[in-house]
């Protein structure tokens, strides 16, 4: 299997191919992850890891880009900041915001793309989603709060819609998403 750490920074992962605009110790391939076409084939990895990197970039073209290197049945995981998290307002480099919805949006079993009718608007489409979690930040004072809003935010599709549409995300912010979609 052919596995991406793409944007890995400091993060190196054993047996991956990791890829940093820097050249960072343990980094394999340098590559601005802006300057498309990444430098892979069409349909070369079989999984994707995308760790706090969508948040700095005009991610879209570069979502086309990794369906392109992804095989059929690939994994695309990724990690951005919560709308609601703090990291968005202290970090300058943070362009995007998230909601656990904004990434299906480019799924085409998606109760979102398909109400919405935007299946037409990206040119691209991932298969399904295969997880989605809310994660909340595990070193804060509010630690107990924090694992039991976690535990009840991640209940299913209602309470984290419930969470994202009520007062509760602004009174119980989150950290990140985590996503996992399969070509």
């Amino acid at each position: 299997m052919k596995k991406l750490n793409l944007g890995s920074g400091k993060d190196i992962k054993d047996g991956w191919i990791n890829l940093d605009s820097v050249k960072l110790p343990g980094v394999d391939v340098v590559h601005d992850i802006e300057k498309l076409l990444l430098p892979f084939a069409n349909e070369e990895v079989d999984e994707i890891l995308c760790q706090d990197i969508l948040e700095h970039i005009e991610y879209i073209p570069v979502l086309k880009d990794i369906h392109r290197i992804l095989k059929v049945e690939g994994k695309l995981k990724i990690r951005v900041p919560h709308f609601t998290s703090k990291g968005n307002f202290i970090d300058p480099t943070h362009k995007k915001r998230f909601s656990i919805y904004t990434f299906e949006m480019f799924c085409r079993n998606s109760p979102v793309s398909k109400s919405k009718e935007r299946d037409y608007y990206f040119g691209f489409h991932f298969d399904r989603v295969a997880s989605v979690k809310i994660t909340f930040d595990r070193s804060s004072r509010w630690l107990i709060y924090n694992r039991l809003m976690e535990w009840l935010v991640n209940l299913n599709r209602t309470t984290r819609f419930l969470y994202e549409s009520t007062g509760w995300c602004y009174s119980f912010p989150a950290q990140n998403i985590e996503i996992e979609l399969i070509k």
